[in-house]
């Protein structure tokens, strides 16, 4: 079989000996191959299907050598679809008409008669032609929702409770300044998103946005990576390097979890702030930089200033304004529109559909205190999209949020309540075989339907 490589072509002429010879070559090269002798169905074929290439005739009528017929059907084709590709059919004769018909919008011409050889060549420019055109319409239409993206304020965080709208008006009061930003909150509650979307309001906008995670700095490498080194400075320095105050220049310097620093630390640190500039390891030659600074913790700094574990002056320094970030336990009404949110994320990566949640497992997953806030509850999703056999997520698909670590031993039941003793007893079985149903089940001489039953019953 040969390639289908011409997609769906539509020919258009009143000469029936034509259509057929045309339809017989060329249905071993496209994968469809419609054939038309009456050109007042055009406007029809065109509203009502989609084809890759259309062949039209320039005449119609035996005793028509004007080609205005042709002219006529080419700009009802345009006017229902500016992007069809059209090739003419014409004779000889009719080449200076036919030239005039590109300038009003046709692709291509081929003579009667044909050669098979250039007809199926001439056909190929043309599909490649109007894949190109498609190719420009998805990168026209990505654009235009990329532009709809950006109009819409905050899309890129997923909240409408109060709370959020809260945070979305200091956002857009501090953006715009160079204050300095602390921002406070749990982990897993999105602090860096907040860091990036004050970024991206801000007039620093079209330069460059640094993070560094603080805790995940040794002392030993805090001065190199934070201020750069020249080469040599120390053992492993084999090239000069600029820290990330200096790569930081002109834009965002988001500093996470700075309630990590020790008191030697701070106080390098402290000194880089107020004096705006940074000496390499290894030379004595200042260098200026121009940042914006926020910093994000979820520790509580102020705490830690009576405790005398933080410095005060550098909490004045970092925290000109400050931004509390709330737990997802304090925002549940935000937990349906995150759980979709990484629904249509982990659906797609996975190749799976869903038709949403059910009642249950929304219930349940705004009833869980998420500990780990909207970090757990992205990767609870992904979890259970990975495992889950309906179309919907059910309760039951999250039955390892209320299992208890491993770790843990259940409590000793002092009750002689049958649903307490079955309860504590399925609950024990499901953290021996870690949240595993299937061997939770044979090991309580249940079927997977009845333990499913009893989790639903329980709440578990």
């Amino acid at each position: 079989m040969e390639s289908q490589n011409l997609g769906r072509i539509l020919i258009i002429d009143d000469n029936e000996d034509l259509l057929f010879a045309a339809k017989m070559l060329l249905k071993k090269h496209a994968k469809e191959v419609m054939i038309e002798k009456d050109p007042r169905r055009i406007p029809f074929l065109v509203n009502n299907n989609s084809y890759d290439v259309i062949l039209l005739d320039m005449n119609f009528r035996e005793d028509t050598t004007s080609g205005k017929e042709g002219f006529h059907w080419l700009k009802e084709i345009k006017k229902i679809d500016p992007s069809a590709v059209v090739i003419l059919i014409t004779a000889f004769g009719d080449v200076e008409m036919a030239v005039q018909a590109l300038k009003e919008g046709a692709t291509d011409f081929i003579l009667k008669p044909w050669q098979n050889e250039k007809l199926i060549a001439t056909l190929s420019s043309a599909v490649r032609l109007k894949e190109s055109y498609k190719e420009v319409e998805k990168l026209n239409t990505k654009q235009k929702q990329l532009q709809s993206d950006m109009k819409k304020p905050y899309s890129e965080i997923i909240g409408q409770s109060a709370s959020m709208k809260n945070i979305f008006s200091i956002i857009d009061k501090v953006a715009q300044t160079d204050a300095n930003i602390l921002i406070l909150g749990e982990n897993g509650t999105g602090k860096e998103l907040i860091a990036r979307a004050i970024h991206d309001r801000s007039m620093r906008k079209d330069e460059i946005f640094v993070g560094v995670d603080m805790g995940a700095i040794t002392e030993s490498l805090f001065e190199s990576e934070l201020f750069g080194h020249k080469r040599g400075s120390f053992t492993d320095a084999k090239e000069d390097r600029a820290g990330r105050f200096e790569v930081a220049d002109n834009g965002t310097l988001f500093l996470d979890e700075i309630g990590n620093l020790s008191l030697p630390l701070q106080s390098k640190l402290l000194t880089v702030l107020q004096k705006r500039e940074v000496t390499r390891i290894g030379t004595n030659k200042p260098i200026s930089v121009d940042i914006r600074l926020i910093c994000a913790t979820n520790m509580h700094l102020h705490e830690m200033v009576m405790e005398n574990t933080f410095r005060q002056d550098l909490l004045y320094r970092i925290n000109t304004v400050e931004i509390f970030l709330p737990p997802l336990r304090d925002r549940t009404d935000d937990i349906p529109l995150l759980a979709n949110h990484f629904l249509k994320v982990y659906a797609q990566k996975y190749r799976k559909t869903f038709e949403g949640f059910t009642e249950s497992g929304m219930e349940l997953l705004q009833r869980y205190p998420w500990p780990g806030n909207i970090r757990e509850l992205q990767h609870a999703i992904e979890r259970a999209i990975i495992m889950a056999e309906g179309d919907k997520l059910d309760s039951r698909d999250f039955f390892f949020l209320s299992a208890k670590p491993s770790s843990e031993k259940a409590p000793t039941s002092t009750t002689l309540n049958l649903d307490d003793m079955e309860r504590t007893t399925i609950q024990r079985a499901i953290d021996k075989n870690g949240g595993n149903i299937s061997k939770a089940a044979k090991e309580l001489g249940l079927t997977r339907a009845s333990l499913y039953r009893r989790l639903e019953k329980y709440g578990l």
